[in-house]
């Protein structure tokens, strides 16, 4: 499956009060269905919506739907880099509508003094799936799962030549609940399947192509 992202400039900044503690969030649309949109990509509503209900009861319900700050290179969060918590994903027709919660984490300050300076900020989804043109259109197919509701991203108006590059070049699968690339499962089978005899020659070509990619 290939890691699909997507952004989304429309979101607002907000501050809550509670108990005299002020919080900031982020809302806006984080995730467009049914519209060609500036990637060449179509989203089914039915596809999103079965997401958007698996992603809050296996995440928001569980205040676990962390977002990180950046362009993040994988599927996987990256603890070190949580900026916000994604605390609601809702449907209203044709778009998920969402709201995040600003962190007291390091790149949550970061991110707070970004807004409060009045810096443009967008949010940018993590999903895999496999894609099919129809109609001069790359429809995500049934298989999408939506990894990450809303990155927040410094350059949402930037051309998405940058992330497709970077994060959508490569390939990844499940592997016992895990997201690996799949170029690291195929060295692993390789390897694990040689003869003993094979072993060391196999792992060598691996190692040099290995680093012939860095």
């Amino acid at each position: 499956m290939k890691l699909i992202t997507e952004t989304v400039e429309a979101v607002k900044v907000i501050t809550e009060e509670k108990n005299g503690v002020k919080s900031l969030y982020i809302t806006g649309p984080f995730l467009v269905g049914e519209t060609k949109n500036r990637n060449g990509r179509s989203y089914p509503m039915q596809t999103l919506v079965r997401e958007m209900k698996r992603y809050n009861e296996e995440y928001v319900d569980k205040n676990r739907a962390f977002g990180e700050l950046g362009h993040p290179d994988t599927p996987s969060i990256n603890l070190d880099r949580v900026s916000h918590m994604v605390t609601s994903l809702k449907q209203e027709g044709n778009i998920i509508m969402g709201k995040a919660k600003i962190l007291e984490t390091p790149m949550g300050k970061i991110a707070k003094s970004l807004m409060e300076g009045g810096a443009t900020l967008g949010v940018s989804s993590r999903g895999m799936g496999s894609l099919k043109e129809v109609n001069g259109v790359n429809v995500v197919q049934d298989d999408y799962y939506l990894a990450t509701a809303a990155d927040i991203v410094a350059d949402p108006s930037a051309p998405g030549a940058f992330v497709q590059g970077i994060m959508e070049g490569r390939e990844w699968v499940w592997d016992n609940g895990l997201i690996k690339e799949v170029s690291i499962v195929e060295m692993y089978d390789e390897i694990k399947n040689a003869k003993q005899r094979q072993l060391e020659e196999v792992s060598l070509r691996i190692f040099e192509n290995f680093l012939s990619k860095l």
